[in-house]
């Protein structure tokens, strides 16, 4: 497992939050001996939450996700330890065990922990895993949630997830197992199950996705869209239908989060921030 930052560390900020806001909110200290499983939001370094900005103030050692900001990580103190435990779809990448096994032996050590990670820790991003792992080793643990990206990813697409002229419910679906294969589901159950599908690290199946939706009953001309770099530098976003999904897909960077369903036509009215930059960039 790496311990260097996989990049260059942007220059560092100053490592104490407001001691203001912190009181405000009574906001908890990391503690030594502590692991904190911490959700740094979709991409914009914003989206972090108040629990997580502290606890990367005040945290011994870090170890970050490769979608982890590094203007987050410069908020650290010069002391603290990074060490890099990303993964990648298709890329080689740290063993889950050996992840767990540092954060209780970290931990062990009477060090304060942080484990920071893209997205929300409990939404397809290992953080049951490792909690229980800390569980079994009796280590006290906190869960920080955090905006998972088919929430906030979808909203910086001017993509509500819900609207009730079009969806009441929604169904979060991973395009991959462990084994790195598209899951085995009830596609019937799934077609019909939602009016809103989201799926996650779906890009390389997105072609067998719409088939299986399209001969469980979805109409093949629903709109559907994928954002790539959700809620980061360079968001793009392709707006197409059901039966040209996997076209669509193969043009989409890997990273990217795949949504089915009317409110995608909301877009139209409600993509924020294209208007912005628009407004910067009059044609």
């Amino acid at each position: 497992m790496q311990r260097e930052h996989a990049a260059p560390v942007p220059k560092r900020y100053s490592t104490v939050m407001d001691k203001s806001i912190a009181a405000a909110l009574d906001l908890p200290p990391l503690e030594k001996g502590w692991v904190w499983l911490v959700g740094a939001g979709p991409g914009d370094p914003g989206l972090i939450t108040a629990l997580g900005l502290k606890a990367i103030t005040e945290a011994d050692y870090i170890l970050y996700d490769a979608l982890v900001d590094d203007r987050l990580l410069a908020l650290a103190k010069k002391s603290v330890g990074l060490i890099f435990a990303g993964k990648r779809a298709g890329v080689k990448s740290c063993k889950q065990s050996d992840i767990s096994s540092l954060l209780v032996d970290l931990a062990k050590k009477a060090n304060r922990v942080l484990r920071l990670k893209g997205g929300d820790p409990f939404v397809f991003g290992r953080g049951g895993e490792e909690a229980g792992a800390l569980a079994s080793a009796r280590i006290p643990f906190r869960i920080v949630p955090g905006i998972t990206a088919g929430i906030g990813g979808l909203a910086y697409a001017g993509i509500p997830v819900t609207h009730r002229d079009t969806n009441h419910s929604v169904t979060f679906i991973t395009g991959h197992g462990s084994d790195g294969k598209l899951p085995r589901l009830n596609w019937q159950a799934v077609g019909k199950g939602s009016e809103t599908l989201v799926f996650y690290m779906a890009r390389k199946y997105a072609g067998e996705i719409a088939t299986a939706l399209i001969a469980a009953g979805r109409n093949a001309n629903e709109p559907a869209a994928i954002i790539a770099n959700a809620a980061r530098q360079g968001q793009s976003v392709i707006v197409t239908d059901l039966a040209g999904l996997g076209a669509a897909a193969e043009k989409a960077p890997a990273l990217s989060i795949i949504v089915v369903g009317e409110n995608v036509r909301l877009r139209d009215d409600l993509d924020w921030l294209g208007r912005k930059t628009r407004a910067f960039n009059p044609a």
